[in-house]
């Protein structure tokens, strides 16, 4: 442990606006040199806009921020981390630190030094590296690093300007709240590294209580932009978390078919100069209607490949998928009208912020509609369209947004072609039963997204999978910014959708305790199989004991 030395940030009375709306009300607190001081809240608390205001990236309306001596410019002192950057340069690893530190040092863009400072800047590049585990990746290429690398790399670049100056300080915005156990355990122990090597103060902000255990000597809670507490790590907790409800107990409604059956599928992923990234073999596991099944597994494992081939959104190498009596493998009109059967949610879910909910779910329900498809059908026959290419389509309707746009320039179409085919006919719109489920008030529905916590936004995002009414919904690590409390919300809210519905539920997550207290069974992919499945309970400790992690002991 870094001894704490003097004060390296001083707030006070800070108050930030958007709006009549306080984001930060009258916040004050102090950071040591050589701590790390968490942040924790609620989805909607402030946590990052504090965050940003003390990057510099953000202005304020009231009170004073100091930064190891600075009232202003604090980008010269701060290293930042947020979870969801992945900029990096497509070369080697040590190239992506010594581009950063040429830019640094000479107050210009990111190049790479002439040759005769090369070994310089190598060697201060490589002790970058060490700080952040990654050292003996040097030499391989950015881009084909996984998650958790690139995020331990991305990590490295920022942290050079501290490095560099002997001082800083480094804000950490929801690190590693998407990665594996696995993952997650060597950031945590990164951060650790960096602050007793450089003796840097570390802000940090996480959903996580176990995130604060493991990192923080002090912590504090932040709600409805206030400072509701600060203090020792376990009572500031205890007082987050008194709000979290009690678990929904579910009456599972478990049918004898099997809804879905993986049988020997295998998927190999290659690319060009990187080798290969994925080779998953002779996968094989049904999933019974009524059932919700958790997939786990480390970062890269598979995961996710496995669900986009359940949805049909990818096909396998080899072995076949059959859901809902309808082999996925085979394009054409009986798997178009499967689709209206199928949910998927994904972990990188957008809403377009000008729409209202209402016309949000309006529109997911025509797309889906018996009426869209029965004009398909002949609108591609005046067209000239085979089935193929209308199911090749109409998938595109369950992907993201960036993705359904780079597949339709592939194909040299536009986003028109949807629409063209599958125009959105709304007869018999009755969102009631679907809004009480994720309690989700009326008054919702002429909200515009732009106006929704992270909560509601969550819930919306269900809610348009669910205003299908699917037998089966598919979700892909979509929670995994939220808070426990709002996490044992929405546990609440499926458990319930699955118990009034009948909805089958595959799931991917990393997190452990949402497994066990939502799932009926989980499988475990690790090394390119499938090694166990099982009560929730077992396959988690397997998981945890196969990623060797600190963090999550008791």
């Amino acid at each position: 442990m870094v001894m704490i030395m003097s004060t390296a940030v001083k707030v006070k009375n800070l108050t930030k606006k958007y709006g009549d709306f306080k984001a930060l009300d009258n916040v004050s607190f102090e950071a040591k040199k050589g701590e790390i001081l968490g942040i924790v809240g609620k989805s909607g608390a402030g946590k990052t806009t504090l965050i940003k205001i003390l990057r510099g990236s953000l202005d304020y309306d009231e009170g004073e921020v100091e930064i190891l001596g600075r009232k202003d410019n604090f980008k010269e002192v701060t290293a930042i981390h947020l979870q969801r950057n992945f900029a990096l340069w497509a070369e080697p690893v040590i190239n992506n630190i010594i581009r950063k530190l040429y830019a640094i040092r000479n107050k210009s863009d990111e190049q790479l030094p002439m040759e005769e400072e090369w070994e310089e800047y190598e060697k201060d590049a490589l002790e970058i590296l060490k700080l952040v585990g990654l050292e003996h990746k040097k030499d391989a290429f950015a881009n084909i690093l996984s998650g958790g690398e690139k995020q331990r790399l991305i990590l490295g670049r920022q942290i050079a300007k501290i490095y560099e100056k002997g001082e800083g300080v480094l804000l950490l915005d929801e690190p590693a709240t998407m990665a594996c156990p696995a993952s997650k355990q060597k950031l945590l122990d990164v951060i650790k590294n960096i602050r007793d090597k450089l003796n840097v103060t570390v802000i940090i902000t996480s959903h996580l209580p176990e995130v604060h255990r493991y990192l923080c000597d002090r912590l504090i809670l932040l709600e409805d932009g206030k400072v509701k507490k600060i203090g020792d790590v376990e009572t500031v907790l205890n007082e987050f978390l008194k709000e979290m409800k009690p678990p929904y107990i579910r009456t599972p409604k478990i049918k004898d078919n099997d809804i879905i059956k993986v049988e020997n599928v295998s998927k190999r992923y290659y690319v060009i100069h990187g080798g290969e990234t994925l080779n998953l073999k002779n996968i094989s596991f049904n999933v019974k209607e009524g059932e919700i099944v958790s997939i786990i597994g480390p970062s890269g494992v598979g995961k996710t490949v496995i669900m986009r081939l359940m949805a049909g959104l990818e096909l396998p190498d080899e072995g076949r998928i059959i859901v809902d009596g309808v082999d996925i493998t085979k394009y054409g009109w009986e798997r178009i009208n499967l689709r209206k059967r199928i949910g998927i949610m994904h972990q990188e879910f957008s809403l377009p912020y000008y729409q209202t909910v209402e016309n949000l779910l309006k529109y997911r329900l025509g797309l889906k509609g018996e009426k869209a498809i029965a004009y398909a059908k002949v609108k591609a026959e005046e067209l000239g369209i085979s089935p193929k290419i209308v199911d090749a389509i109409y998938q595109l309707i369950d992907v993201p947004e960036a993705e359904r746009v780079s597949k339709l320039q592939k194909m040299g179409l536009t986003e028109d072609i949807i629409y063209k085919l599958f125009p959105p006919i709304v007869e018999d719109f009755k969102p009631d039963e679907i809004l009480e489920a994720l309690d989700l008030g009326k008054d919702i529905l002429k909200k515009k997204v732009s106006e929704l916590s992270g909560g509601q936004k969550v819930r919306v995002a269900m809610a348009l999978q669910l205003i299908t009414k699917p037998k089966i919904l598919f979700l892909d690590e979509p929670f995994g910014d939220l808070d426990p409390i709002t996490l044992r919300d929405v546990a609440n809210y499926l458990k319930k959708i699955n118990e009034k519905f009948g909805t089958t539920i595959v799931l991917v997550s990393h997190c452990v305790d949402f497994i066990k207290e939502i799932s009926d069974r989980a499988i475990l992919l690790d090394n390119n199989k499938l090694v166990m499945e099982g009560k929730p309970e077992k396959v988690c400790e397997e998981f945890i004991k196969r990623s060797n992690v600190k963090f999550l002991q008791p």
